[in-house]
């Protein structure tokens, strides 16, 4: 005689119950050995995206960075230096106008944590300041490949637009007063008092 079937215990279930999944995925997946290999190397993958910490990219190499207009505008003082104004004043263009750019998002970005977080906003602050130093003064070689070129009306913008950024009482401000004062533009010199010597 046969003996009885026994029932099952719940612990034979639970078993019966993970060998039929897998065995359902290995039909979908193929060999259930590899169903579990995938899964395992799913869980993997996942748990290593978790754990690791993304980094920030490099700027420094691609054309919108404060170092490629750095580079620019040295790059258009070697034009000067050689009388080839035309190269001067497109390296100069380029890099005021990246410069511009990248000056506008700083300043954004500072004036968005205002009251949020001060340590960034302070560093949004201090790049938005270093390029917009930077666009002056490319601002201004480009204003003097204006003038040797014979083309004020193109020069005398550019000064002034450094007058506002940077002031008269400021070292390239006064640079581009003088500029407009020997243009002709303004009649009268500037001399800062604070720079001026003390009398004896």
């Amino acid at each position: 005689m046969h003996s009885p079937i026994q029932p099952l215990t719940p612990s034979s279930r639970l078993t019966l119950l993970c060998l039929s999944l897998v065995g359902m995925a290995g039909g979908l997946l193929g060999h259930p050995a590899t169903a579990l290999a995938n899964a395992s190397a799913v869980a993997q993958s996942a748990s290593s995206t978790a754990t690791t910490p993304l980094k920030p990219g490099n700027l420094a190499t691609s054309s919108f960075s404060i170092e490629t207009a750095t580079k620019l505008m040295g790059e258009a003082e070697a034009a000067i230096a050689k009388q080839d104004y035309t190269t001067a004043e497109a390296k100069l263009k380029t890099a005021r106008e990246t410069l511009n750019q990248i000056s506008t998002y700083y300043q954004e970005l500072a004036q968005m944590f205002i009251g949020v977080d001060t340590l960034i906003q302070r560093g949004h602050r201090e790049k938005a300041l270093e390029s917009a130093q930077l666009r002056d003064k490319a601002a201004y070689q480009l204003a003097l490949v204006y003038r040797a070129k014979n083309q004020p009306e193109l020069a005398v913008p550019l000064l002034m637009e450094i007058l506002r950024s940077q002031q008269p009482t400021r070292e390239l401000g006064q640079r581009a007063y003088q500029q407009l004062f020997e243009l002709g533009f303004v009649a009268a010199p500037y001399q800062n008092p604070a720079a001026a010597p003390s009398p004896m």
